[in-house]
């Protein structure tokens, strides 16, 4: 009898995995399953998913999508300024920052959700749209809608 509650305690275990924004040093500390990963490059490690969509993620998460590089190029629409023409070509998307950006420099993270700096743990903030437009990310929205302050927050390394 002890053995098949030991058993039953051990399955339930490797069962359960750490929430989205929770710290990790490997991808197992996330997941036993493999479907989460450990970005290490994040403060003390960031339990998430890559490669997300809109409304793929698990439910204490959202879908945020960052551009790699740095880009100067031409201005497109943003909703404050949308007289702004767009500029941007097919293959490019119009950045929350209002530049044309390749689609090929953007990935996609699954981001803890949060109302404020106290939802997220030490060392991260919650961004906001300002806080979007100056340190980067941006939540993933249906087609049409745009990034505003009523998009979903979410935690990221605090750059302060």
């Amino acid at each position: 009898m002890r053995y098949v509650l030991v058993l039953a305690m051990v399955a339930a275990a490797m069962g359960c995995g750490k929430e989205i924004g929770d710290e990790c040093i490997v991808s197992s500390d996330c997941s036993p399953n493999g479907d989460r990963q450990c970005d290490i490059s994040s403060k003390k490690g960031y339990c998430t998913i890559q490669g997300c969509d809109l409304d793929t993620c698990p439910s204490e998460a959202t879908c945020v999508r960052f551009f790699t590089g740095n880009f100067q190029n031409r201005s497109c629409p943003t909703t404050e300024d949308p007289s702004i023409p767009n500029e941007c070509s097919l293959d490019e998307l119009c950045s929350l920052v209002g530049k044309c950006v390749p689609r090929s420099s953007e990935v996609r993270f699954c981001m803890r959700t949060c109302s404020g700096n106290n939802d997220c743990r030490d060392g991260y903030e919650c961004r906001d749209v300002n806080l979007m437009r100056l340190h980067g990310g941006e939540p993933v929205q249906a087609p049409g809608d745009p990034v505003d302050s009523s998009s979903s927050r979410f935690c990221a390394p605090s750059l302060n």
